[in-house]
């Protein structure tokens, strides 16, 4: 009889470790997501100032401007990692055809404003491609841990769903297949 009591004290032990790691790694998942969240959020708060200072210089380029704010109107609605990855996948694009308009014009390009804004924009971007990576990382790591025997036992009737990665959309993924070529001659 002791030695059925202290079979069922090791496996409530064990099921409160796998549980309370579990609940760690969700955790960890969830945060870094939320770190994410705070990167994208800083980039849609520049992307009027940027649209601003090109307006000013390139005032025509209105279907570029409607482009550009319908994005970033779409990316501040998006609340999922699935949505909030199209979204900014979609804004991302978006401020690349805005980018684009501003090579035309060389006065704009000479800006301080402009340089700064660009500078912010491009230091912006390093950050989330920083977050995204930890993020996926943690996402990884909670998903193999409730895949992995005994934790799936008791992952999926305790609710510990798979986590979502942020992926590239589809126009991000033909940018990296269509990379320039870079030749010394």
């Amino acid at each position: 009889m002791l030695y059925l009591v202290i079979a069922v004290v090791v496996i409530a032990l064990f099921a409160i470790f796998l549980f309370n790691r579990l609940v760690t790694l969700r955790q960890a998942w969830r945060r870094a997501f939320a770190d994410i969240d705070v990167q994208l959020k800083q980039r849609q708060d520049l992307v009027p100032n940027l649209v601003q200072t090109v307006k000013g210089y390139a005032a025509h380029e209105s279907s570029v401007f409607t482009e550009v704010a319908a994005a970033r109107s779409a990316a501040m609605r998006a609340t999922g990692v699935a949505e909030k990855s199209a979204a900014e996948g979609a804004l991302t694009g978006a401020l690349g055809n805005l980018m684009a308009v501003a090579e035309s014009y060389p006065e704009l390009k000479a800006s301080g404003n402009f340089l700064k804004l660009q500078e912010e924009l491009s230091d912006l971007e390093n950050k989330i491609a920083a977050a995204r990576r930890f993020m996926n990382n943690a996402a990884a790591e909670y998903n193999s841990a409730t895949q992995q025997f005994p934790a799936l036992l008791i992952a999926g009737p305790l609710g510990f769903a798979p986590a979502q990665m942020f992926e590239l959309d589809a126009a991000e993924r033909a940018e990296t297949r269509n990379a320039p070529k870079v030749s010394m001659a």
